[in-house]
């Protein structure tokens, strides 16, 4: 037996699949950017202080008095009817129209994600995901040893020529291509939405190619205008698992998401959580029904639009006047981030720790994807950073880019790191 690492002599021990467990780049910033001095443009955090913590604090407590006995007890592997039955018509808000035995409620959506991948995909299955993509996705697809493959996007969203074309090329490798992973709508990380026909065209090729659809919607009813995408989910209810979450729309921390699903494959997700956790959190579950029943929730989600798009234009006006020439980015219309990409020949990886020593946070590009992209672009989040702390985050974000551009031109320094990492795959335009 081999004698391991000097920190892990377990090494050599581990399951194959555990080899795709690693850190996410996002994780390994928290620590520094947590720091009070340093204006965090990284983490997606809602803002929960908006909530009405008052009436949150007196329904948990009540419901402890009253219903203590079932609150803090055991429950159902689906998840508490009485909350499925309310998340229909969160989902009504999307074009979903279901029954209560479709849903399954899990703890995060990130729990639903997972128990999917788990129930569909064996390893070496073929996985598409959009270039970039959701940090937590590719995590997962990674620990179930999937072959993950990017398609490009522009600001319309996925591109449907271009997935037809990565299903073609995966079936004449000899791959098994099972499933699209899309988040449609305010995109995480590039803040772009699919538009109408898109939708359409991907569920025809999905449909055609026997392709299951996981339709990841955390963000839908954060539209800025008030406009709510249409799910690609209303639309077949076969081909279609979507996923959602009370994350962004009520707090992060009561763990709560859903997925809806086919008959078939309800049975079989509500056995994997079975396996994993018994059941989501009564406690938990509770809270958020009795919130729903009794609070003005749409109300409440208007109020994080409101708060939301205030940021949102902190940031894009910011970036408008301060960012030095050659500077892109989204224009998101909902949601938590824009997708920014730097002037010619930056690397924002190489980037970072000075603009850590500067006391901004962001995460950079390589992060949201597996094939070595991203290296010229970085995500910004404004969800939490009151608008003139953006302000400031982007002022100084602005004077390290503008550092780097200089360093670049005199030694072309940036280039040359990137060039020794590996060739350069350019993301795609999305502005």
């Amino acid at each position: 037996m081999s004698e391991g690492s000097r920190l892990d002599p377990w090494v050599d021990a581990y399951a194959a699949r555990a080899r795709g467990m690693t850190a996410s780049e996002i994780r390994a910033l928290f620590a520094v950017a947590s720091r009070p001095e340093v204006v965090s443009l990284a983490g997606g955090m809602p803002f929960v202080s908006a909530l009405p913590l008052d009436t949150l604090a007196d329904t948990a407590a009540r419901l402890v008095r009253d219903r203590g006995a079932e609150v803090l007890q055991y429950g159902s592997g689906q998840g508490d009817v009485t909350l499925r039955g309310q998340i229909l018509d969160v989902m009504s808000e999307v074009g979903i129209s279901a029954h209560p035995d479709d849903v399954i409620v899990t703890t995060g959506s990130q729990m639903a994600l997972d128990l999917v991948t788990r129930v569909f995909c064996d390893p070496g299955d073929v996985v598409f995901v959009e270039a970039p993509s959701y940090v937590g996705a590719l995590g997962v697809f990674r620990s179930y040893e999937c072959d993950i493959v990017h398609v490009p996007m522009d600001a319309d969203g996925l591109i449907p020529e271009a997935l037809a074309e990565a299903i073609t090329q995966a079936r004449a490798d000899g791959k098994k291509p099972k499933m699209l992973y899309t988040i449609p709508n305010f995109h995480n990380p590039a803040g772009v939405t699919q538009t109408t026909d898109r939708r359409e065209r991907i569920l025809q090729i999905a449909t055609g190619e026997g392709l299951l659809i996981l339709e990841d919607d955390p963000y839908g009813l954060l539209g800025f205008d008030g406009t709510v995408p249409r799910a690609i989910r209303a639309d077949d209810d076969q081909q279609v698992v979507y996923l959602g979450s009370f994350s962004k729309t009520i707090a992060s921390g009561l763990r709560v998401g859903w997925a809806v699903a086919p008959h078939g494959v309800r049975e079989k997700l509500v056995l994997a959580a079975e396996s994993a956790v018994l059941c989501p959190s009564n406690y938990a579950q509770l809270t958020v029904s009795e919130y729903l029943a009794t609070q003005p929730w749409r109300e409440q989600v208007k109020v994080f639009r409101e708060l939301y798009r205030e940021r949102r234009d902190a940031l894009l006006d910011s970036m408008e006047q301060l960012m030095p020439p050659g500077t892109t980015w989204t224009h998101p219309a909902g949601g938590f981030y824009s997708w920014v990409t730097l002037p010619e020949g930056l690397d924002s990886k190489a980037m970072l720790p000075r603009a850590i020593a500067a006391l901004v946070a962001y995460v950079p590009g390589t992060g949201f994807f597996v094939d070595g992209q991203g290296h010229e672009s970085l995500r910004l989040s404004y969800c939490y950073p009151d608008p003139d702390r953006i302000r400031e985050g982007v002022r100084r974000l602005a004077g390290v880019v503008e550092s780097e551009l200089e360093i670049a031109q005199t030694f072309g320094t940036a280039r040359v790191l990137r060039d020794a990492e590996g060739p350069e795959n350019p993301s795609p335009n999305m502005n």
